[in-house]
């Protein structure tokens, strides 16, 4: 028996053949997408090392006994976005909020600076026969630092007391973890993140040597990478550092 058609069926089937065709490949996409989002994977987090031990691991405890996985990572803040970038990481801490708009960025919180040294250093700096002269007295106490050009220390100083630091360095160390350790065995005076030395504050280890209104602030800033959001448990640490941030 001849095969036969209405006029214009076979058109119509060509049509919906090349129509198929066209949409195959972003419903496979989709589908590929929906799936991945269904499957919690590691979290790659990264930060400074030391904001990460003090605060963001304890605060993520709860998770990872809830069976999240994470993978942590500590550096400075440019190579931790370039990293982001080329998809290593799904969220990075960083002290600064990264140009253009390809990282979603959000505050996460204000980091305060602090003047310290221990109650010895404090109680002689008190007794200096210049000691309403704040800079004046520390000229005499060993300065302790991560660094040769004393960042966090000019910056209090251009800050707070509207001038240049001039001293130089007795101790420089490679991290503030080392400044902590130095100027709490008495080595002398820093400045250190609140979150850093806060137990130490709280102990009577260290004391503040100035209470300033207005501390220097650093800016925390949460970013993530496009597509983390597929993993259900990059939200999950996401919202939880950002609520843990509250009371840092």
């Amino acid at each position: 028996m001849a095969a036969w058609a209405l006029p214009g069926t076979t058109s119509l089937i060509q049509g919906a053949h090349e129509l198929a065709a066209q949409i195959a490949t972003p419903l496979d996409a989709l589908a590929t997408l929906e799936d991945t989002g269904a499957t919690a994977g590691p979290v790659h987090l990264a930060g400074p090392s030391e904001l990460l031990c003090v605060r963001v691991l304890p605060a993520l405890a709860p998770l990872v006994t809830d069976g999240v996985q994470l993978r942590v990572a500590q550096g400075l803040p440019e190579p931790l976005i370039e990293e982001m970038r080329t998809g290593r990481h799904d969220l990075v801490i960083a002290t600064r909020r990264p140009r253009g708009r390809a990282l979603q960025s959000v505050p996460l919180a204000d980091e305060e600076y602090l003047l310290v040294a221990t109650p010895r250093w404090a109680q002689r700096v008190g007794g200096h026969a210049q000691a309403d002269d704040l800079c004046a007295a520390l000229r005499e106490v060993p300065m302790v630092t991560y660094a040769e050009d004393l960042p966090i220390i000019r910056r209090y100083w251009r800050t707070i007391f509207g001038k240049q630091h001039t001293a130089h360095a007795a101790v420089a160390v490679p991290n503030l973890y080392a400044v902590l350790s130095a100027v709490n065995a008495g080595a002398g005076y820093s400045v250190l993140p609140r979150s850093l030395c806060q137990d130490h504050l709280d102990s009577g280890r260290l004391t503040l040597l100035h209470d300033p209104e207005e501390p220097p602030l650093n800016t925390l800033f949460l970013l993530q990478r496009p597509g983390a959001e597929a993993n259900p448990d990059v939200l999950r640490v996401r919202e939880r550092l950002r609520e843990a941030a509250h009371a840092w």
